[in-house]
């Protein structure tokens, strides 16, 4: 069994979460499956500095960025099908909503990149499950957006504790078409109809210890989907 894994960068703020991405590696092979890290050979919107928060004057590559998170194994996103994989792990980070997707600049209004919602749309029509980290739902709600499918979705809960504003999310996940339901950072939210997993991560105030069993649990399901 061979699970792939979706980055988008490395760095939270302008790519791929590093510590939600090594757990989901770690997560796959302890259930004994192996992983294929996926990237987009293209630049990534911005660099920021992880330090200062403040946007640095360069460029950079997410493919050559995911290479430091896969220790250079990681293949483009066109090298990728359905039928060479059983799953997909995205992990999230701002690079789904900044590199794969513009939400972070138009909300549910923002373009996707064309490559990311074919590889997307591919899995879901082939069956294959798919489990989306953190913010990374919304890549699944954009993909998605107009079609047959509505899926159920979670990026969190409005209760708890969270950096961002899960009402405005929440709101703009139901503009696509898809539906919303709350979870707390303890559970993941299983679409079975759709073999969609979604788990809030990051997007609550959690310690890393959490994050790990969050991510344990989605990875869990993912591989009793394609089981």
């Amino acid at each position: 069994m061979k699970i792939g894994i979706l980055l988008s960068g490395c760095g939270v703020y302008d790519g791929a979460e590093i510590q939600e991405a090594v757990f989901s590696m770690l997560a796959v092979e302890e259930l004994g499956a192996d992983y294929q890290c996926i990237s987009l050979n293209k630049n990534q919107h911005h660099v920021i500095n992880h330090l200062t928060g403040d946007e640095m004057d360069e460029n950079r590559n997410m493919m050559v960025e995911a290479a430091r998170i896969a220790r250079g194994n990681v293949i483009d996103v066109s090298e990728v099908s359905p039928a060479v994989l059983d799953g997909l792990i995205i992990p999230g980070g701002f690079g789904s909503a900044k590199n794969f997707s513009k939400w972070a600049f138009s909300g549910a209004d923002g373009e996707m990149s064309p490559e990311i919602k074919l590889l997307l749309v591919n899995f879901v029509n082939a069956g294959k499950p798919i489990a989306a980290l953190c913010v990374s739902p919304i890549l699944i709600a954009k993909a998605l957006e107009g079609s047959a499918i509505k899926t159920n979705l979670t990026l969190g809960n409005t209760t708890d504790n969270s950096p961002y504003s899960i009402a405005d999310f929440n709101s703009g996940i139901k503009q696509t078409g898809a539906t919303v339901q709350e979870k707390a950072l303890n559970e993941i939210l299983v679409d079975v109809e759709n073999k969609i997993i979604t788990a809030p991560c990051y997007m609550m105030d959690a310690k890393i210890s959490e994050i790990k069993s969050n991510i344990d649990k989605a990875v869990k399901a993912l591989i009793k989907l394609v089981e």
